[in-house]
């Protein structure tokens, strides 16, 4: 069970739940990959709201790896996350909010009750 107050969450990848967590190490990881100089330049980044889906894998990457997970990059890109594209947004959005305490705009705290995510019905006019 993850611990909110070390910075855990948890997720469901391929029908899976795994504790994911941004240890100083994954952060250190981070910033080596995203090129910033510092943890004030990554939360920075983070606060702009704008990353790419290989940003999203290197965020749930090294979170799972900072949980202990032995898993690379290339093998978080080929999960499945529960709720597609959104789900992903939704990790990435809690492990951020639990990591720097939920000061970024539009992220939820890591206790807070996870959002319902629905794909849309294919079918109009039907849920």
């Amino acid at each position: 069970m993850a611990n909110r107050y070390r910075g855990e969450i948890e997720a469901c990848l391929d029908g899976k739940t795994w504790k994911l967590c941004l240890t100083l190490g994954a952060l250190a990881e981070l910033e080596a990959a995203f090129g910033d100089d510092d943890m004030l330049a990554l939360a920075e980044r983070f606060e702009k709201g704008r990353l790419s889906a290989n940003d999203a894998a290197r965020i749930i990457g090294a979170g799972l790896r900072g949980a202990g997970h032995d898993i690379t990059d290339q093998a978080v890109k080929a999960m499945r996350p529960e709720g597609g594209a959104l789900g992903i947004v939704d990790i990435v959005a809690r492990l951020l909010s639990a990591t720097f305490g939920g000061s970024l705009p539009g992220a939820a705290t890591a206790d807070a009750p996870r959002p319902e995510v629905r794909a849309p019905s294919p079918f109009p006019g039907t849920r």
